[in-house]
């Protein structure tokens, strides 16, 4: 009896061990990569079908999604029936009435997603903005049933089961609130230093966006920082918002000094003030690889060699549409370097520093990365104009010249796990 006695625990044990490697969560597995590209702003996008159509769509793969969307005009285009009005979406440029289509499938690159509720919602500003017809949004309804291996450097988007997963060494581990979205806490400072919880946003196409109420009552910004009138885009159409710089942007152990921010007035509350304050956008997350792993509620990411990029400082006030194939110029601020060179919101561009033949995107990316005079080759009333803008630099709220660009724009930088990570251009 003594030895069945003591024995009897050891069969219990044995027991519940079997019973808990029963239910162990089985491995993640791929499925299927594909190719993405990347617009300015490190906004990325996938080719995917839709139902049976032969027509592959080119979809925005967007963290600030609750959903997944289509452009009202591919429905149209396809010959699908749209959808009467029946809900309420919200974006940077206001609120929109939407149609749902409901239980489609879409094909990634053989992966079929079935069962999927397609808001659609007018993305012709965002066709116009990119260069490139955008037929959709892909969000949580998909992101919530895999996880997502996101390579900035190899420009690949792996997706895979969901399950256990080893993440690589070398990275940092978030932990976001996740109910559709991402919420996550950082560190801002510049005159003071302050949290900001923010939206994990990789579908903006910027670095950080505050809601103006979160900075009036932050007062984390220098009083005297200069701040700059643009032009921005988003669901709803065009919104004017302020551009500055600010000393300091910390992600978990990963600190970026004086980072570009974009404050605008959030009428409808996107933001969702005061428990948030604004988003941070894929200008900075593009210079990590990351994991996107909803079903865990963690997101995460490892510095890639983007890491190093420089932020762009330049400051135009011009903004770029692609209508009926032309580059187009936008509504242009009073006082900006383009309202001063004559620029004209309608003119169309033809060369920038006599290259011609651009794309959309390659015509931003030069304007963002030229400095000094830059000369702009425009057609107005069916006549060629050449006209000549400077570009201010609002690190110092100076005119750029190729001349005065100091060494130090170039980013020191130390990677290692667990240390502090750098952009270093001085504030002048």
């Amino acid at each position: 009896m003594k030895i069945l006695f003591t024995s009897l625990p050891l069969i219990v044990l044995f027991f519940r061990v079997a019973a808990q490697d029963s239910f162990e969560e089985p491995s993640s597995q791929e499925l299927t990569t594909i190719k993405f590209i990347q617009f300015t702003g490190g906004v990325i996008c996938f080719k995917a079908l839709l139902d049976d159509k032969k027509d592959s769509l080119l979809f925005i793969l967007d963290t600030g999604s609750g959903g997944i969307s289509l452009d009202s005009t591919t429905v149209r285009e396809l010959g699908i029936e749209p959808p009467a009005p029946e809900r309420l979406v919200r974006g940077v440029g206001g609120v929109q009435k939407v149609g749902v289509l409901k239980n489609r499938k879409l094909t990634v690159n053989g992966l079929e997603i079935d069962s999927l509720n397609f808001h659609v919602v007018d993305y012709e500003i965002l066709s116009a903005l990119y260069g490139e017809k955008i037929d959709g949004i892909v969000g949580y309804a998909v992101l919530s049933r895999f996880i997502l291996k996101i390579d900035y450097e190899k420009q690949e988007i792996t997706f895979c089961s969901n399950g256990s997963i080893k993440y690589p060494r070398g990275g940092y581990l978030l932990q976001p609130q996740l109910n559709t979205l991402p919420y996550l806490q950082s560190q801002v400072k510049d005159h003071v230093k302050r949290q900001f919880y923010y939206l994990y946003d990789i579908g903006a196409g910027l670095t950080v966006l505050f809601s103006k109420k979160y900075m009036e009552d932050s007062a984390f910004l220098k009083k005297k920082r200069r701040k700059y009138l643009k032009q921005g885009e988003g669901l709803g159409g065009k919104v004017d918002m302020y551009i500055s710089v600010m000393k300091k942007l910390r992600i978990g152990p990963y600190k970026f000094r004086y980072v570009p921010l974009n404050i605008f007035d959030d009428t409808h509350n996107i933001t969702s003030y005061p428990t948030y304050g604004g988003l941070i956008g894929n200008d900075i997350f593009r210079r990590f690889n990351c994991i996107l792993n909803y079903n865990k509620k963690e997101i995460y990411i490892t510095p890639n060699k983007f890491f190093r990029d420089p932020f762009d400082y330049a400051y135009s006030g011009l903004e770029l549409y692609l209508i009926d194939g032309r580059p187009i110029i936008g509504d242009i601020p009073n006082g900006s370097p383009a309202d001063r060179a004559g620029l004209k919101a309608g003119d169309e561009v033809i060369a920038v520093n006599n290259r011609f033949g651009m794309t959309l995107n390659e015509m931003k990316q030069m304007l963002q990365s030229t400095y000094g005079i830059i000369n702009i080759l425009i057609r107005r009333n069916n006549e060629l104009q050449m006209k000549k803008m400077k570009i201010i630099n609002i690190l110092n709220g100076k005119y750029i010249s190729n001349q005065s660009i100091p060494n130090t724009f170039r980013e020191k930088i130390r990677i290692k796990s667990g240390s502090d990570l750098y952009t270093t251009p001085p504030l002048e």
